[in-house]
Order: structure tokens, then C-alpha cells, then sequence
């Protein structure tokens, strides 16, 4: 290893970023030094030259006495905590805490004999303080207040956040294993659609699941905001924005107060409707057709609702602050410049806080406006759905989706700012899966950003998905603990890992949803280091089991008894076909067809054809199906089944597999080479199926 490749990894090192890994064969795999530079620089480093490493080596591991308090400082609720604080040698300092809920707690200071370190030619000594065990949960500050000005501006003050040791379980998890369904809600059209699956669908769906199939929860796609013009980009998991809504879902059959409008405007919105439902006959989800009729409906009903509820749209304001200002505004100067503003909009109007973009916003106030309404008929009918499926017996109602990222265009990428890597995607390594890896084409966090703004980014969004829903299902959970960084123009096999402060993010996102009263389902799957999964359960956070990835170590089924008990079990997942297209190799035909193996399709045939005979023979030897070549639903039925024994405290069915539904609805490391995303439910013949279709028949899969 040559001197500039020692110092780069020690200067990946001391910034959390791994410059080794294992493959999903048990492979050791070194990072190339050029991918370990490109995720340096994205992370504010200097890797010029050697002297620029060697001063950002220095500065990386001196970081912490640089500055008077960290930035942020977490603690587990009940236990004391040690908090170090660094000041000119000599120098006197007394630390409190100011409590969220209001009053002021002054810190014992504790034995702590170390010696000052100089940089660059101060002598800096280090002290420590005890945050007590009885604090409580919330967001607090802490102060320290010295004889001498801080070395780092504003390092007086950090974020303290005490967090729960432990996430309880709804009372209702708690009695008994609760079973719900899984739908990709754009996908559940009914004969009133406006082209898509909307919340006026989900209540209808929710409520028939609850009380017709006893079910506890519906788990949908994330609901987050799209791009506000064409094209919108059909994957719910690239959103353009994490913390809003998509007024896409909006649904025009009840919209508040719509019993005012005059009978000229309710019969153009009529009119723009009854055209919304001519989509509903496509084969193919067409997005921006349905929002562009269901935006001119939705701009009738603002010209006379608008006025009506100002005093909603207000209080929604005064609860995001600037954050739904600068949404909407970005939704306006999209609907200007088009959605790229990196590469289409002029420079002048990259900075949200620019004279350009204020001046944008006064010439735009009523567009702004009516953007910031539409935020609030979405969260209202939200709001109107989960009371609605409580109303009708679901304990856990509404379970909502975290996306891992948002689009790289998008108003999060704008409005955040350094917040976000840039020059980065986030992505995943190969697995068995996806031979050749995985680039999701999203920024991500800078671990060293969210530590400084005291992580108040993530706390909003997960805000802003827990409301009115009574869990969360996070996607990729273990990028909480670790991301795979892309590099741009580096292949995904060439990423490395970088870590986050997961005490701090799962510790947030426990306190979180412990207000909200949810329940935390982790997706953990593809390559997770074990002691991850340890950490979620001891956190009170669920996994995820998926019957297809769950085997034993003499290659069959996994029994259900063996199942964890904290877990969401399902039989499938998004990223899979629908069982009965797993079942006939759907999604070996399609990945062979898109040039997407890196083995022989025979081998990889083969070798699932093996796996689809060990899953048919468990269920056989298990007394779940008659007949090892029984058809394909009855095989469906008995997985169903299996799952149902399991002692997992969530069981969720796929509506997919409810229908026999063959195609997958997406088809990972693809983008235009398969429709995904814009399928809707289809029965096993591939042609769609309406919500009515569903509803009016008590067929279950177990």
C-alpha cells in the first residue's frame, strides 16, 4: 500500500467510511482508492494531494476538541450519560439542560483527568458532565457557559435527545399476532377512480379487509410527493419529496366542504372526473394523465374552496414552517423550468433562500397557494381514512411507508441542501438477487450534516409519515446503520459503506413513534451484519421475514415455529412477483429477457426450480398441501398458510396474491426496460381487475 493509500484509509477510517466488505458469497472485497476518494470529497474532505490528506486526516480525528459540545448528544431514557466538553486549557465551564417541556437542570461534573491536547497551538482540555438518568424523553438542549468565547461558533449549544430504551408494542400487537394486507395503492383502481388508486379506494379496501377478514392493518406504498408535472416519476420509492404528500391520491368524490361549491364548478369537476375514469380500462398506470385531469378538477374546486379553508391551510403552515413554503415553491418553479434544476433552472434559483426565488414567490403566491392547499385536502382525507378504519375495527389501522431516499432533482435534493451527499448515489452491493448490484439514483444523507442540525431533517419526516397512521414500515432500515455509497460514473459493485450513528437514528425514530403510538417494521433484508438485527429487536423494532428468503440450513422452508417473533412475515415482497408469478419463474424470466443474470439462465433456472420443489415438499411434509404438484393457488394458499403459523406479531397478505395476480409490479436494478411501477392489480389470466371485483368475494388465500 503506498503512502497516499495508507492515508486515505485512515482517512476513511476516522469518517466512518469502510474501505473493505464481503460479498453475498462470503467473498472479501477490497473499495478501489478511486471510489474512497469520490465518497471523501462528497463528505466535505480535501483528497488532492498527500499534504491534503494528510491535514484532512488531522482534522478528522481532532474534529471532537475542535468544538466546545458535540453537536448533538443522545441518551437512552433511565440511563446517566456521560458528556465530554472541550475548552482552552485552564478554562472554567458549567453545562445544563434546558428541558423541552420547559425548566433548567444544572449537571454535576464528574472525575475526568486527561491530558490537554495542542492544535494548532492551543492547548485544549477536556471535561466531563452527567446528563441524569431521570430526564425526560423529548428534545432538550444543553448549554455550557465559559469564561473564554467558544473555538467553534454556536458549539455552546447542542441537541439533546432522550430516547426510549425500548419501543413498546401497540396493546393490540401485544395480545395476540395481528394479520393485515399489503397493497400498492395506486394500483387499486375501483369504477370510481380517477385513473388510479386513490384514498377513497383504501378506505373501501381497508374497511372490507377489517370487517369481512378480521384484518388488523393495510400496509400501502409510501405516499410521499411526486414531481407536480409530467413526468412524474412512477416509482414511489424515488419520491421528490419525503415529508409531503402526493396529491395524486386525492380523491375527487370527497372533497371537503365540496357540498358548496356551485352546480357550474361540481359539474366541471364532473366532467374532468367522469374523463379521469376512461384510464381506469388501460393496462398501463398513466400518472400524468390522471393528474393532469385530476389538477384542473382540483384548480376548480381551489377558486371557491381556496377562501374557505385559508384558516386549515394557515394552521398546516404554522405546523411545517418553512418547509412547506419551500415545497410548494419548488412545485411552482418546476411547473416553470421543468423538474432538473441542477441542470435546467438558472443558477440564480438553486438557493431557496436566493432574492430570485423570493422574488419567484411573491409573482407565484396564488400557484404557491393553491400547491399548499392541495397538502392540506391530502393530509385531511388521510387523516379522514385512518379514523375511518378505526371506526371499522383495525387496531393498528393505516401502516405507512419511509422510502430510503428521494430523487435527486426532486424539492427534498433542493431544499436540503449540504445536507445531502452530493456526486453520490445510494445503491446496494451485488446479492443473489441482483448479480450486477444496485444503484437507486438518490443522495444521501451526510452523516456529519444531520449530526450538526441535530437531526432535525429526519425528525421532520418521520413526523410527517407518522401522522395518522398507527405504524411505519421503514424501507432499507439498515441504512440507518449503514449506506452503500455509489460514486457517480462508478459501477454499484464499486460502492463502499458508510456509517451513520445508528443510536441516534433508531433512538429517534423510537422516540418518534413512540408519541405517535405506531408500531416500527424494519425491512432488514439482503446483506445485514447480525448484530443489526440484534440491536432492532432489543429497540423494540420489527423485522421482516419473507417465506421466499427464509430457509434452513439443509436447504428447506424455515418452520414457521422457528420464525422471530418481532417481525412482519409475509410471503413476498414489492421486489418479487406476486407468489403465483414466483412460483412459475416470472422473475427469472424477466431478468433474462432484460439481460440481468450473471450466470447461464439454465443455471439460474435450475436453481430456482430447486427452490420452488423444497418449498412444495415442506408444504407437503407439513400436512398444508395434498399433492407436492398441486396447482399453483393451492400452493399460494398453503404458504399463506405457513405464515399464518408462524409466531410473528404481524403477518401481512400480499392483495396481489388475495387475486392471483402472475406480473411483478417492479423489477429491481431496472428502469425503463420494464413497466415498473405502473401495473395495476391484474388476476391470473394478466388482465386488470377492479376494486368491486375484490370486494364483492370472500375468496381468502389462507
Amino acid at each position: 500500500m503506498t503512502d497516499a493509500s495508507a492515508l486515505l484509509h485512515d482517512l476513511a477510517e476516522a469518517c466512518g467510511v469502510a474501505t473493505e466488505w464481503w460479498d453475498w458469497r462470503g467473498e472479501h472485497r477490497e473499495v478501489p482508492d478511486a471510489s474512497l476518494r469520490a465518497v471523501l470529497a462528497a463528505m466535505g474532505a480535501d483528497t488532492a494531494d498527500d499534504d491534503a490528506l494528510a491535514d484532512s486526516v488531522e482534522r478528522a480525528r481532532t474534529l471532537p476538541r475542535r468544538r466546545t459540545l458535540a453537536p448533538t448528544v443522545v441518551q437512552r431514557v433511565g440511563e446517566a450519560t456521560r458528556v465530554l466538553v472541550h475548552v482552552p486549557h485552564g478554562t472554567a465551564v458549567a453545562v445544563a439542560v434546558e428541558c423541552e417541556g420547559g425548566g433548567r437542570r444544572d449537571l454535576e461534573q464528574l472525575e475526568h483527568v486527561v491530558e490537554p491536547v495542542d492544535i494548532e497551538g492551543q492547548l485544549v482540555g477536556e471535561a466531563a458532565f452527567e446528563l441524569p438518568a431521570d430526564l425526560p424523553l423529548g428534545w432538550h438542549t444543553l448549554v455550557a457557559d465559559t469564561e473564554l468565547p467558544s473555538m467553534v461558533p454556536g458549539s455552546e449549544q447542542a441537541v439533546l435527545i432522550t430516547v426510549p430504551t425500548h419501543l413498546e408494542l401497540p396493546a393490540a400487537v401485544r395480545e395476540a399476532p395481528r394479520t393485515g394486507l399489503m397493497t400498492q395503492l395506486y394500483q387499486v383502481r375501483s369504477r370510481g377512480s380517477q385513473g388510479i388508486g386513490d384514498l377513497g379506494d383504501l378506505a373501501t379496501l381497508g374497511g372490507w379487509a377489517a370487517e369481512e377478514h378480521d384484518a388488523h392493518f393495510v400496509l400501502v406504498n409510501p405516499l410521499h410527493a411526486a414531481e407536480p408535472v409530467a413526468p412524474m416519476e412512477p416509482s414511489p420509492y424515488l419520491p421528490t419529496s419525503r415529508r409531503f404528500v402526493n396529491p395524486v391520491y386525492i380523491d375527487l368524490r370527497s372533497l371537503p366542504d365540496a357540498d358548496s361549491l356551485p352546480e357550474e364548478a361540481r359539474a366541471e369537476i364532473e366532467q374532468l372526473t367522469r374523463q379521469a375514469r376512461v384510464l381506469n380500462d388501460e393496462d398501463r398506470i398513466d400518472r400524468d394523465e390522471a393528474w393532469a385531469l385530476k389538477r384542473a378538477a382540483l384548480r376548480v374546486a381551489f377558486r371557491h374552496l381556496g377562501p374557505r379553508h385559508a384558516p386549515q391551510v394557515a394552521a398546516l403552515h404554522e405546523e411545517e414552517g418553512q418547509a412547506l413554503v419551500d415545497f410548494a415553491t419548488w412545485c411552482s418553479l418546476a411547473a416553470v423550468h421543468g423538474t432538473e434544476w441542477e441542470t435546467d433552472w438558472p443558477a440564480e434559483l438553486h438557493d431557496p433562500m436566493s432574492p430570485d426565488v423570493e422574488a419567484h414567490r411573491q409573482e407565484h403566491r396564488e400557484e404557491i397557494s393553491f400547491i399548499a392547499w392541495q397538502q392540506w385536502v391530502v393530509r385531511h382525507q388521510l387523516a379522514t381514512v385512518s379514523r375511518g378504519l378505526a371506526d371499522r375495527g383495525m387496531s393498528i389501522g393505516l401502516v405507512t411507508d419511509l422510502a430510503v431516499g428521494i430523487h435527486p432533482e426532486g424539492a427534498d435534493a433542493w431544499a436540503l441542501g449540504e445536507t445531502l451527499a452530493r456526486g453520490i448515489d445510494v445503491g446496494a452491493p451485488p446479492d443473489q438477487f441482483n448479480q450486477l448490484g444496485q444503484n437507486w439514483s438518490q443522495p444521501p444523507w451526510r452523516p456529519d450534516r444531520l449530526a450538526e442540525l441535530g437531526y432535525a431533517p429526519f425528525r421532520d419526516l418521520l413526523r410527517a409519515v407518522l401522522r395518522d397512521a398507527g405504524g411505519v414500515r421503514v424501507d432499507h432500515i439498515i441504512g440507518l446503520f449503514r449506506l452503500w455509497w455509489v460514486p457517480e460514473g462508478h459501477a454499484p459493485a464499486d460502492g463502499a459503506y458508510v456509517r451513520y450513528d445508528h443510536e441516534a437514528l433508531i433512538g429517534i425514530l423510537a422516540l418518534e413513534a413512540a408519541r405517535a403510538g405506531a408500531v416500527v417494521v424494519g425491512e432488514d433484508l439482503g446483506v445485514v451484519e447480525p448484530w443489526v438485527r440484534d440491536h432492532l429487536r432489543e429497540r423494540g423494532v420489527l423485522g421482516t421475514s419473507v417465506m421466499w428468503f427464509e430457509w434452513d440450513a439443509d436447504g428447506r422452508p424455515l418452520p414457521p415455529e422457528d420464525y422471530r417473533e418481532l417481525c412482519l412475515a409475509t410471503v413476498t415482497t414489492h421486489d418479487l412477483p406476486p407468489t403465483a408469478g414466483y412460483l412459475e419463474l416470472e422473475h427469472v424470466a424477466i431478468r433474462d429477457r432484460l439481460g440481468l443474470l450473471a450466470r447461464p439462465v439454465e443455471e439460474e433456472r435450475a436453481e430456482e426450480e430447486g427452490s420452488v420443489r423444497a418449498m412444495r415438499s415442506g408444504l407437503h411434509e407439513r400436512g398444508l398441501l395434498a399433492d407436492p404438484e398441486a396447482p399453483v393457488a393451492d400452493v399460494v394458499a398453503a404458504m399463506h398458510a405457513w405464515i399464518a403459523a408462524t409466531p410473528s406479531r404481524l403477518r401481512g397478505i400480499a392483495l396481489t396474491d388475495l387475486v392471483g395476480d402472475v406480473r411483478a409490479i417492479n423489477q429491481p436494478g431496472t428502469d425503463e426496460e420494464y413497466p415498473n411501477w405502473r401495473l395495476p392489480l391484474a388476476g391470473p389470466t394478466r388482465r386488470p381487475v377492479l376494486l368491486e371485483d375484490v370486494v364483492g368475494t370472500s375468496a381468502e388465500p389462507a
